[in-house]
């Protein structure tokens, strides 16, 4: 139940429901570990997510939404340090304007990454530079699209041609998001109290 001074995705709401305790686990041997950032703004009283459409030119998960972010690199002391230096690497957000609300449950995917994820509230507008090599474009979402159960729905997937996966996705209209930002986007909305798949507390997504 709101307490009576919190309204639905109000910023209050989310900081009451995200939390950075306990730290993201280590992520198992043989996993690259990657740390990536969900961006979240409010136009007027909406909440919004953010996410970028990955160019073609990428090494992994060509022409994808996903939220920014990428691989940790030596000289990050922890994966929120790398999520928040490959955002601002791929869409100009400075770490400063990011005020950190909470991390997702860590995931690992089928090709080989082992993502932790972190939940921030960001100005908006704002003057983004995107990394044209990495970002085509940005995708600046409602919030509350993603609650709708019937945008949502599993499927199975053939990576590699050899390994065939349940996934879950969302679509509206020409945007389908999937695989594992799909996942996060799961996490997140149960963290406040979303169930889009009624009746399934675990819905069976892999990737």
């Amino acid at each position: 139940m709101l307490q009576k001074d919190m309204t639905p995705f109000s910023p209050d709401f989310l900081k009451s429901r995200l939390s950075l305790d306990p730290p993201p686990p280590e992520p198992p041997p043989g996993l690259q570990p990657a740390g990536v950032l969900a961006p979240v703004f409010f136009v007027d009283t909406t909440p919004h997510l953010l996410f970028t459409k990955r160019t073609l030119t990428v090494r992994d998960h060509r022409g994808q939404i996903s939220f920014p972010g990428g691989v940790r690199s030596s000289k990050d002391p922890h994966l929120l340090a790398t999520a928040l230096r490959e955002t601002e690497e791929e869409i100009g957000l400075t770490p400063g304007n990011v005020e950190v609300l909470g991390s997702l449950k860590p995931l690992a995917t089928v090709t080989g990454y082992w993502i932790s994820a972190f939940v921030g509230l960001i100005p908006y507008p704002y003057e983004f530079h995107l990394n044209s090599r990495e970002v085509k474009r940005l995708l600046l979402l409602p919030l509350e699209g993603f609650c709708k159960p019937r945008r949502w729905s599993t499927g199975d997937y053939t990576y590699n041609n050899t390994t065939t996966i349940p996934v879950c996705y969302w679509k509206h209209r020409r945007t389908v998001i999937w695989g594992a930002t799909a996942r996060l986007l799961l996490d997140l909305l149960q963290r406040l109290g979303e169930n889009v798949f009624p009746g399934d507390r675990e819905v069976p997504c892999v990737d």
